[in-house]
């Protein structure tokens, strides 16, 4: 009998990880007779505290600030001493009342908060995914949750959001020293952008979240003052390190006033979700099944369809993968050590329906690998 191990990430709004591989087992079961192991996976932005969740963690909720510092019901996840937060549940895009962008400023501090929580709880490992963030305030907000005082020359507390940032003369960071002692803090970061300049936070995703031009320009000023200010009061410099421009600017706060270690997010929600550990006991006569909504370009650059098959091809278990649309040539996909992929839109061409009702052409999908892998004949993949 064969395993299949079936580690999709989510249709982004449209299914879950775990509804994903679920309806992918049962086309695999109409057709033949599988071991099936599932493990839902994500890269660290919106969705992988729901994968988390899926793998044993247990939700915490936690009142925070919103990304326009309203209150919000977000949650954490925990496994011992180990906490999962993720940025885009609490002051993410997908958090911006109405979906207003507010790039000036929006404000990282509901992050800070839900770690703040986290630290308070007792846990002393703590992962924080940052995709999807709202914010370009170089991760202020996050510190001053924290414990950090940002004062300006009225000693005044900084006003959130990034803009503010133009205004800071000095900076205490007594407390928040006090408060991460002993706490190992990791950030999912799968970028390697620097904080400032034409690849800074502001310049490549600032129009993403709403900036013009002039806001641009405001915000990687206000940035570059950010980092002089807090370079000379800790006497390290990392606006330049590979990764300081993740998530607005939060890459650089992690690295220069939390002692943080940066790390791609796949990497990360891999070994959390335990997905080695049942790749382990597969070989070469088994099968991965893994996903995401769209392989595309960005796939082969940090997103879980590629961690997923780069881990798989290195015990030679060979991968396919599930999506709603490709863009990748066969040669592309192979390359990332993907056999196949096979598309929602290769079954069903009406867009709509795809959206509205993908759990039963998933399934098809599902039957369709069967026969191919599993024996018989099957669908064909993309090519």
């Amino acid at each position: 009998m064969s395993t299949v191990l079936i580690a999709t990430d989510k249709f982004k709004g449209s299914l879950t990880a775990a509804e994903v591989a679920a309806a992918v087992a049962a086309g695999l079961r109409r057709v033949a007779d599988p071991q099936v192991r599932i493990v839902p996976v994500a890269d660290g932005g919106d969705g992988t505290l729901a994968t988390a969740v899926e793998a044993g963690f247990t939700a915490v909720p936690a009142i925070a600030s919103g990304p326009i510092g309203e209150p919000v019901e977000a949650m954490w996840a925990r496994r011992g001493e180990t906490a999962l937060v993720e940025m885009a549940d609490v002051c993410g895009l997908v958090r911006l009342p109405g979906g207003r962008l507010d790039p000036l400023h929006a404000t990282s501090r509901g992050l800070g908060e839900v770690i703040a929580a986290a630290i308070d709880a007792g846990c002393r490992d703590i992962v924080v995914g940052i995709g999807g963030s709202a914010s370009t305030d170089g991760g202020a907000g996050m510190v001053q949750a924290l414990g950090a005082r940002l004062a300006d020359a009225r000693g005044r507390e900084l006003a959130a959001g990034g803009v503010g940032l133009s205004a800071l003369v000095a900076v205490d960071l007594s407390r928040i020293g006090r408060r991460v002692q002993g706490v190992r803090l990791t950030f999912a970061c799968d970028v390697d952008n620097p904080l400032t300049g034409p690849r800074g936070a502001a310049a490549v995703y600032g129009p993403q979240k709403g900036a013009t031009a002039t806001d641009i320009a405001r915000l990687d000023g206000a940035l570059a003052h950010w980092a002089d200010v807090v370079t000379a009061a800790t006497g390290r410099d990392e606006r330049d390190t590979a990764g300081a421009g993740a998530a607005g600017g939060v890459g650089y706060a992690a690295l220069a006033l939390l002692g943080a270690t940066l790390r791609p997010g796949i990497d990360l929600v891999l070994e959390l979700v335990g997905f080695h550990q049942v790749l382990a006991d597969l070989g070469p006569g088994d099968l991965v099944i893994t996903g995401e909504g769209s392989i595309d370009e960005q796939t082969l650059h940090g997103k879980a369809p590629a961690g997923v098959a780069l881990a798989a091809r290195s015990r030679g278990v060979p991968v396919v993968a599930v999506c709603g649309r490709t863009t990748l040539t066969r040669e592309r996909l192979e390359r990332a050590g993907i056999s196949a992929a096979y598309a929602l839109l290769d079954v069903e061409p009406d867009v709509g329906r795809c959206l509205a009702h993908p759990k039963p052409i998933l399934e098809r999908l599902g039957e369709g690998i069967a026969r191919e892998y599993l024996g018989g004949e099957g669908l064909s993949g993309s090519s």
